[in-house]
């Protein structure tokens, strides 16, 4: 047993040293989980989209119209920046993405309300960037409701307030947003993304090491070959050790930090949240070692981890109802640490969720956990016999070329 653990610690010490002199690991390892959160944070701060330029046409030029216009730009989501006299000008500015929306009142607009007929207003959006979308139809939704009530107010003649706000809303309703109470995207999005970055990180760090050996032919820094190594399991937690130490800390910064700093809901508690991370880690780790195995070139591992970034985000189920994915991309997704780790980490920081109540995340996490380290162990056995096959290959080579040596000088004496 004394000698396991020496072993372990041998061989976590060399992996150590091996991580701080490797620039491009401790870049990836250090560097990028402390900056891509702040940076992904600051770029979502806002929440939402704010004074979004739109063009207004207006062949009515009536007061209704005019009072249209003023509610919209007084709104905190849409911005009246340019008053177009034809909506082919309006086109031509949106083409150019000066604007992104176009608000079109024709000539009948007055004439029809004042007859009592159902009055138009057309509301053009660039589709190209939804929440620019979802700021200006919201907006002109909500203004022409408002306008509606002061129609039905005016028209109705009644006596009191209470008569007109009953007239005006005879089912009241409260509107109360759960968990995102901000109604913001980076509330919405961000948990995912922090989660995500620390498979995508751990992934790089440990295939750009993996890379760098085999570019190297240096096996024995892959799975090494010494007389310190007596088992793959030592070797296997030996290394995986010195990665959850590094990541224990930079999963704390950002599950606990992070979002403390930018204001993002934060409702887990402590023991729920430790009991979901060790097992991701773990998950992550081991997931990242066996995919290292399959990494030649240092290059390639970048190539295939920012590849990956987007699928694994969206087959989490966040960003698109896990029931709207195909069977076949959900059994993809099972695969993947992140799918689980996401959903519970959203569910017990943003909803306030318990252990139990993401028992099913929790079982899968830790199956993944067991399912890619016995993996992980066979083929860094593979990758041991194939080294130690190697190095006596390279030995009985040195023999042979001695003894060749020796017998050329014999026949020179002779």
């Amino acid at each position: 047993m004394f000698q396991s653990i020496k072993d372990t610690c041998y061989i976590w010490e060399k992996e150590m040293r091996s991580v701080i002199n490797d620039e491009g690991v401790l870049i990836f390892f250090i560097l990028v989980p402390l900056l891509y959160p702040l940076v992904y944070s600051w770029a979502y701060n806002n929440e939402v989209v704010r004074d979004v330029p739109v063009a207004v046409v207006d062949l009515s030029k009536s007061h209704s119209s005019r009072l249209f216009v003023r509610r919209c730009d007084a709104s905190p989501q849409v911005k009246v920046a340019y008053h177009c006299t034809s909506i082919d000008e309006a086109r031509q500015l949106m083409g150019r993405q000066v604007v992104r929306g176009i608000l079109y009142f024709p000539t009948d607009f007055e004439n029809r309300l004042g007859r009592n007929e159902q009055a138009n207003v057309s509301v053009f959006c660039d589709m190209s960037i939804m929440l620019t979308y979802k700021a200006i139809y919201s907006t002109a939704m909500e203004v022409s409701l408002d306008m509606n009530d002061d129609i039905k107010v005016a028209r109705a003649g009644n006596a009191t307030d209470r008569d007109d706000e009953i007239l005006v809303s005879p089912l009241d309703f409260e509107e109360v947003q759960m968990f995102n109470t901000t109604g913001g995207y980076g509330n919405f999005i961000l948990p995912c993304v922090l989660v995500l970055i620390l498979q995508q990180t751990l992934l790089l760090g440990i295939g750009l090491s993996a890379g760098t050996a085999r570019e190297n032919n240096r096996y024995q820094d892959l799975v090494p070959v010494s007389r310190h190594y007596n088992g793959i399991f030592r070797i296997v937690f030996g290394k995986s050790m010195c990665y959850f130490m590094i990541f224990a800390v930079m999963t704390a910064y950002i599950t606990l930090i992070v979002p403390r700093i930018f204001g993002f809901s934060h409702m887990a508690r402590p023991a729920d949240l430790f009991a979901v991370m060790v097992p991701y880690i773990l998950a992550c780790i081991f997931f990242g070692m066996l995919f290292s195995c399959i990494i030649r070139y240092r290059e390639n591992v970048m190539l295939l981890v920012v590849f990956t970034s987007m699928p694994f985000l969206f087959l989490a189920g966040i960003s698109w109802p896990e029931s709207a994915i195909p069977a076949a991309w959900r059994s993809v997704s099972y695969l993947v640490p992140s799918t689980f780790g996401i959903r519970a980490f959203v569910r017990v920081n943003s909803m306030g969720a318990t252990l139990n109540d993401v028992s099913r995340e929790y079982m899968w996490l830790w199956i993944q956990t067991a399912v890619y380290f016995l993996a992980t162990c066979v083929v860094y056995r593979y990758h041991l016999i194939k080294a130690r096959r190697h190095a006596i290959e390279r030995v009985t080579a040195i023999k042979n070329a001695v003894e060749r040596q020796k017998n050329k000088g014999f026949g020179e004496k002779h």
